[in-house]
């Protein structure tokens, strides 16, 4: 594995290493190539690369039919570009053929819009396509991660995607961690008063937020939830059997995504109450930081939400 630094970087690594005894990975451009920070790839395996321009639904068309081809391709642009632009044709030509069509979408997430802003920000992703049929969701927590979510994509049979961000995430795991078949990674094992959920690009500041809390005399576990709306959520189950109260923390809308699938897994196994920090509103422009404190992500933020729910 070489090095980088990056979801978006860590995504064009994959495809390279993946490429070069796998002639059957594929890369479709959308006008993505440097965004997707693919320009190497395309230069050192051309056959493997195919650009369709500013035109999201024609990727998404091209990958179907290279994937009902026998082929593996990789579908990468903005998410929300993919997503909403592209819902259709990611609905009725991918999933619902369930053809072998891998999407990795980039700048999900709030804390992509020092320069865009809200057009470029993608919160509502997850949402969009927990409502389809036999997609399978990522959602890696960093640079690290999005490397092996990418490798483990082209393993899984059917539709797949890959929640990217970035590039301004803080990197938590390992660059050799395994990205976890179980759906979760416990992080903080301090004690069952409640556990914290973290889904995407938040782990860090939900980890510091489990040792403002541990000085507080609160004592929590803290988890990654790497896969939403899996087939196999028992790993998730198991810890959330252990307390009576769950935070989400998440880079997405709190509808749709890891609020929504952990309040659905509570409602039908195990009734638990479910505090779930996420956004309510749309974002604007900023640096990463200052964006991700100023809309509730704040380790101090967090560990007060959680603190007022104990009470």
């Amino acid at each position: 594995m070489a090095d980088f630094k990056g979801t978006r970087e860590a995504f064009a690594q994959a495809l390279l290493d993946m490429a070069e005894d796998n002639n059957k990975i594929m890369f479709v451009s959308p006008d993505s190539l440097k965004a997707m920070r693919a320009t190497k790839f395309a230069d050192l395996h051309p056959d493997q690369y195919v650009e369709v321009g500013i035109a999201e639904q024609c990727a998404v068309d091209a990958a179907s039919g290279l994937a009902a081809c026998g082929l593996t391709p990789f579908v990468g642009t903005y998410a929300g570009f993919m997503t909403m632009r592209a819902c259709e044709q990611m609905r009725t030509f991918v999933a619902y053929p369930n053809l072998n069509v891998k999407f990795v979408g980039i700048n999900a997430g709030l804390l992509g819009g020092e320069r865009e802003g809200v057009t470029h920000q993608f919160y509502e992703d997850i949402g969009i396509l927990a409502t389809m049929p036999g997609f399978t969701i990522l959602t890696p927590a960093d640079g690290p991660q999005t490397y092996h979510a990418v490798k483990m994509a082209a393993s899984i049979p059917g539709p797949v995607y890959v929640r990217a961000g970035s590039g301004r995430e803080t990197d938590v795991y390992a660059k050799d961690a395994p990205f976890s078949p179980d759906g979760i990674t416990v992080w903080k094992n301090y004690g069952a008063d409640a556990l914290l959920l973290s889904s995407g690009f938040v782990l860090d500041r939900v980890l510091a937020a489990a040792e403002l809390l541990k000085e507080q005399g609160i004592h929590v576990t803290v988890a990654d939830v790497n896969i939403l709306y899996g087939s196999n959520p028992e790993k998730i189950l198991a810890e959330m059997a252990k307390v009576s109260q769950i935070v989400t923390v998440e880079d997405h809308s709190v509808n749709g995504g890891l609020g929504s699938y952990i309040s659905k897994l509570a409602c039908e196994n195990e009734p638990k109450k479910v505090k779930r920090i996420g956004l309510t509103t749309f974002g604007e422009s900023g640096p990463a930081k200052e964006l991700a404190d100023h809309y509730g992500f704040s380790p101090e933020a967090i560990a007060k939400t959680t603190a007022d729910c104990l009470k």
